[in-house]
């Protein structure tokens, strides 16, 4: 058995050749690995003595050629394979050993060159990997080094019992986990290159380029985390699939501790959740329900947080999604655990909080751990599919900070109600439009969301405030989009709100400013908008 191995990253190659060596495996390689191989005394033939060729030009021409692609392309079981290595005096190669240049770890640094990115675009490596991929019956590939242990595992099996192979079903991982290696470093170069806005007149060694925000080519990589038993309803297959590199906290993170399988709704409303709890600095809860938040509060505690975002709206937090941004402790898990929830999400639980769920075997309890500064771990864009194409967008992870504030009132905002309505803006942007969300003391009051009309979102707003016996009296409002006219903000003041937070930006911004004044309450102009559809 022969191993070609050529790797930039070098992390454990020797301890791996070592091994390899010790099953007898031949091992060929090429310039800095070989170098550091033979340095560890290990006996190893460089890929020019193999070719009878020198590496050149600055090392991009070392691999490409017949007699390293035809060891590891030759089909074993085909006779006319085996006679043309045997005429051209090439042998076979059973094991290649490659990881790539470091293109995509180059680009993302600050002030990449051009020509740095270029140089680091590799040519034979990705050749190499193609070649004992496609061949993956008889050649095994590794192009990481998460698979090496695997790798020995079955090499020192299969060479105690007198061979040294490994099986097809490795084998063939293996090939998979290549072509999908090559797949995205693929899709790296195709993104960099097709969003660098080339300058001829600025070209030189030193050349950094300016990039467009959205490429020419959108090239995304996910694997998939699990097959979900169906989609939004029962007729529709999905599959939850999750970015190659998820961020710290991000759901994608999560472990299920207990619990019915997650489902494609589950999935989706949990990420409404945990986005919106995120976006608080102090102990928040936040419950949904069909993707909209149906109760926000944040408090002293989790409990204090739970008791007043359920107070919010406790017959749409039936069967809803709970998330917090801070471990759960006993009292709030009993508190929790006196409703029907799906989902309950936190950064931890406690050992008490489990207990109490130990009996609740339907209930997902999902821990996501929270990086310092988690509010900052945000999806740098959003797509959406339309028919046969995509809307990308840069994701809207707009703060709102008081400064931003523009009072447009003779009345002021209190400094309570200033900071209510950052809480209630908060929420806003995490409410489908037409938003109206109606806060007060670090709780919201009511919330209106997804109709066609913001008069009718006020007005749902205020019948649900109703139907939970909460008064709306001395409330804040978030309106997520400016008021058209001034009939939404009629409604929202008649229910008790004396500050309003919108937007601006109508032609009839004046008409609402003009009704704010003469109901005598305080609005403020945010300068920006937060439509989710």
């Amino acid at each position: 058995m022969r191993a070609l191995i050529s790797v930039f990253d070098k992390t454990g190659i020797v301890d791996l050749a070592k091994a390899l060596h010790a099953l007898g495996v031949g091992l060929i390689s090429t310039g800095g690995t070989a170098k550091l191989l033979a340095e560890q005394g290990l006996p190893v033939t460089e890929v020019a003595e193999v070719t009878g060729f020198p590496e050149m030009l600055d090392g991009r021409v070392k691999t490409l050629h017949p007699k390293v692609h035809g060891g590891l392309l030759a089909r074993r079981d085909t006779p006319e394979h085996m006679a043309a290595l045997k005429a051209h005096h090439i042998d076979t190669i059973d094991l290649l050993i490659v990881n790539l240049y470091p293109f995509e770890a180059s680009v993302a640094k600050p002030g990449c060159t051009l020509a740095d990115a270029i140089e680091n675009i590799d040519i034979g490596g990705p050749a190499m990997v193609r070649s004992a991929a496609k061949n993956w019956k008889d050649v095994g590939i590794v192009t990481d080094a998460s698979q090496y242990a695997d790798v020995m595992a079955e090499l020192k099996a299969s060479h105690a019992q007198g061979q040294c192979k490994l099986s097809d079903p490795l084998r063939f991982a293996l090939a998979v986990a290549a072509f999908n290696r090559i797949s995205q470093y693929d899709g790296a170069i195709s993104n960099y290159l097709s969003s660098v806005n080339f300058e001829a007149e600025k070209l030189s060694e030193t050349y950094v380029p300016e990039r467009a925000q959205f490429s020419g080519q959108f090239n995304e990589q996910y694997v998939k985390v699990q097959d979900l038993r169906y989609g939004e309803n029962s007729h529709q297959q999905a599959a939850w699939y999750s970015d190659l590199a998820p961020a710290a906290g991000s759901l994608a993170t999560g472990v299920q501790l207990q619990g019915k399988e997650l489902s494609y709704n589950n999935i989706a409303d949990a990420d409404a959740a945990w986005e919106c709890v995120k976006s608080f600095d102090t102990a928040a809860c936040v419950i949904v329900k069909h993707a909209n938040p149906c109760g926000v509060a944040v408090g002293a505690n989790p409990l204090e947080a739970y008791s007043k975002a359920f107070q919010t709206d406790p017959t749409s937090a039936f069967g809803g999604i709970i998330a917090f941004n801070r471990p759960v402790d006993k009292a709030a898990a009993e508190a929790v655990s006196k409703q029907f929830v799906e989902v309950l999400m936190a950064p931890d639980f406690s050992a008490e909080a489990l207990e109490v769920f130990k009996s609740k075997v339907n209930v997902r309890l999902m821990k996501i751990a929270l990086p310092a500064h988690y509010s900052d771990v945000r999806n740098a864009l959003e797509t959406k599919r339309v028919g046969s194409g995509l809307l990308l967008q840069s994701a809207d992870n707009h703060e709102l900070a008081l400064a931003d504030l523009k009072i447009v009132t003779f009345k002021q905002p209190t400094p309570e109600e200033l900071n209510d309505l950052l809480f209630a803006w908060k929420v806003a942007k995490f409410v489908k439009s037409n938003a109206i969300v109606f806060c007060k003391n670090g709780m919201t009051m009511g919330v209106g969301a997804g109709q066609m009309s913001r008069l009718d979102s006020a007005r749902i707003a205020s019948i649900k405030a109703e139907a939970a016996q909460l008064s709306l009296q001395n409330t804040v409002v978030a309106s997520d989009a400016f008021f058209p006219f001034r009939d939404g903000l009629d409604v929202v003041v008649d229910a008790g709100a004396t500050c309003v937070a919108q937007p601006g930006g109508s032609m009839r911004d004046q008409e609402v400013i003009d009704a704010a004044n003469e109901h005598g309450v305080a609005m403020v102009f945010t300068g920006v908008r937060h439509f989710r559809h």
